[in-house]
């Protein structure tokens, strides 16, 4: 514990170590916004049972939702000693999954629902820092803040709100001594894969009644879905889609029409494109009998016909 207590501080005083470092600049939170001590012994802050189930309560759609996720990546780690933990996003534990002979050793190190693993609390850790920070992380035994925790390891990803704010973080740890960095790195794949399930499946519940298009302009890992009412107007955007379109990071999206943001403006405009689409929807309907969706339309089949030809519609 001494030689920890010493790495951090010699770390945290360093001027250039907390700059090229995100694990020492965490660190240095934990030291001089958080005022923590590497060396102290506490089990993390736990709420009482009738405050966690109101927390609970107040995100019950999104428990709901990431309860099956859960239990997938439990079955692939689970029984190499992991537990899988799911948190809101002041990194209070609201659901996990370990088995029965891990539960006691989990719940010695803190690893419980209701404890509060936020950064502030507890220093640098998994859930913390991937909250702090909104990114995913992986720390790795002594990359821990308090000594007491660096016989663990944590993989952790961000998980965000349909809204754009995150939501939380998935998380999944492990006490066993034989862990390794490479193993660490398969399960953090897992959890960010995960992560990211949970959080498509979260957006596409709060837009039930939306079109969702997939906008993949890059190749990053994050969920890239925008939420398209009936007029091709965007109304909802996740995290990833919302920083790829320049649409703000969090909160209510200015009206733009999906077509725009999607580059697929060529073509009719305007009232055009409107009438163009009505005719096109019109003649799938009708399995492209022209009389059929005349009459549907409401107007004469030499009309139609008239209209498809100003509109570059072939018959």
């Amino acid at each position: 514990m001494k030689d920890h207590v010493e790495t951090v501080f010699r770390t945290v005083e360093s001027g250039s170590a907390p700059a090229v470092s995100r694990i020492a600049a965490s660190w240095r939170r934990s030291i001089n916004q958080h005022g923590l001590h590497p060396g102290e012994q506490r089990a993390p802050d736990r709420l009482d049972e009738a405050t966690l189930r109101r927390r609970r309560d107040d995100v019950g759609a999104f428990l709901q939702i990431a309860a099956p996720k859960l239990d997938q990546l439990f079955g692939l780690v689970g029984q190499s000693g992991c537990t899988v933990v799911l948190t809101d996003a002041d990194g209070v534990i609201l659901d996990q999954r370990c088995t029965a002979a891990d539960q006691d050793v989990f719940e010695d190190w803190g690893l419980a629902q209701g404890a509060d693993w936020s950064e502030a609390a507890v220093g640098t850790n998994g859930v913390g820092t991937c909250i702090a920070e909104e990114r995913n992380v992986i720390v790795h035994r002594d990359e821990h803040f308090l000594a007491q925790n660096a016989a663990m390891s944590c993989m952790d990803a961000p998980i965000y709100g349909p809204d754009g704010h995150i939501a939380g973080a998935l998380d999944v740890s492990s006490a066993r001594f034989d862990q390794t960095q490479a193993f660490n790195r398969l399960i953090a794949a897992m959890v960010a894969q995960t992560a990211r399930q949970i959080e498509v499946d979260t957006f596409r519940a709060a837009y039930k009644s939306s079109r969702i298009v997939f906008a993949d302009k890059d190749p990053t890992d994050t969920a890239m879905l925008l939420a398209v009412d009936t007029d091709d107007i965007v109304v909802g955007a996740t995290r990833g889609a919302r920083k790829a379109f320049g649409l703000g990071a969090a909160g209510p999206i200015s009206p733009i029409p999906a077509s725009d943001l999607l580059g697929r403006g060529d073509g009719p405009t305007g009232f055009e494109k409107a009438e163009r689409a009505a005719v096109m929807r019109a003649l799938a309907r009708a399995n492209g009998n022209v009389s059929e969706a005349a009459r549907a339309l409401s107007v004469g089949r030499a009309t139609l016909y008239r209209r498809m030809k100003r509109l570059g519609i072939s018959d």
